[in-house]
């Protein structure tokens, strides 16, 4: 949403017969269609200097005045009785394994709504009860992050002194953090290390990017486990360490060198493999969390953990094989 308001948009013929919130939900860069919702509910978007309805049909010729943005109460994480696989707790942390399709928490955007259900926090707020506040309401007990598709282990703080060492040993690249990912193609090195900065893309604001100067710096070695020559395609089978965390990291480097994650569409993966007369597709990235190691915040003794590939994974593994 722009910052500096009102704003004053004129509606031609072409849009004749859009609803209201339709139309300027595809006029303001970055806003939903709920959120427009939201500020028309609340009298920020007057047609002709009117207030109006969202499902008002423009005729074209009308002039409308965005007032601002609608007011958002502050967001808050909520108990959930979900399901948890809990692989290693005590009373200053515990380690989740997180399924893909399951977000840490909600956005920072989101409202009271559908899009702050489900979440790993809600959940863990059931399961653990009191999480550590250095990261707010929202993202109680979290100190870093799995994307809503990966897989894999995951370390949460239940008070704020295990959350600001566990916090302080990822900030200094003492976590150690293996991943599994399958990507298409063949790598051409049997081992490598990728670092180029991250930056989020301009134009496409949910993806990330290597491509632009002045991001942050990021790490990732990668080594090729099994090269998969099948009647779907070429895939290659990598163990990924990272030194650093960024948004979509691995994601992002593997694909920049040509080999995206397969099921990962958002940064080139084909929606399916085909083959002689058959297709196969992965409703998730193929990228899971395997092993995490870290030093206890209380004792400093070397926590390490292991999670195997899910079935969907291993599935998926012996379909291309077949």
């Amino acid at each position: 949403m722009p910052e500096s308001f009102p704003i004053l948009i004129s509606v031609t013929a072409v849009d004749s017969g859009k609803r209201l919130d339709q139309f300027l939900a595809a006029r303001l860069d970055g806003v939903s269609r709920a959120r427009v919702q939201e500020m028309i509910a609340e009298g920020k978007a007057l047609v002709n200097d009117v207030a109006a309805k969202a499902s008002l049909k423009l005729r074209g010729g009308e002039r409308i005045r965005v007032l601002g943005e609608a007011h958002r109460a502050p967001l808050k994480a909520i108990a959930e009785e979900i399901p948890l696989d809990i692989v290693y707790e005590d009373a200053d942390l515990a380690v989740i394994n997180k399924p893909a399709g399951m977000m840490v928490h909600a956005g920072a955007g989101a409202s009271d709504d559908a899009r702050n259900r489900g979440t790993l926090v809600n959940a863990l707020l059931h399961h653990l009860g009191n999480l550590s506040g250095v990261g707010g309401d929202l993202r109680p007990g979290i100190v870093h992050r799995l994307d809503k598709e990966t897989s894999g282990l995951i370390v949460v703080a239940k008070n704020d002194d295990a959350h600001r060492k566990l916090s302080a040993q990822f900030a200094a690249r003492e976590v150690k953090k293996k991943y599994v990912a399958l990507v298409h193609g063949w790598v051409k090195k049997d081992s490598g290390t990728l670092a180029q900065s991250i930056s989020r893309d301009r134009v496409r604001r949910t993806r990330m990017t290597t491509k632009l100067e002045g991001g942050r710096a990021a790490v990732t070695h990668y080594r090729v486990v099994r090269r998969l020559d099948t009647k779907f395609g070429k895939f290659s089978l990598l163990e990924v360490k990272i030194d650093t965390g960024r948004t979509h990291q691995i994601r992002v480097h593997v694909a920049a060198m040509g080999h995206s994650v397969v099921g990962d569409t958002t940064y080139g993966a084909p929606r399916q493999a085909r083959g002689k007369n058959r297709v196969i597709g992965l409703r998730r990235n193929f990228l899971h969390a395997a092993e995490l190691e870290f030093s206890h915040p209380r004792t400093g003794l070397a926590v390490a953990l292991k999670s195997e590939l899910p079935e969907e994974l291993r599935e998926f593994l012996r379909k291309v094989e077949e």
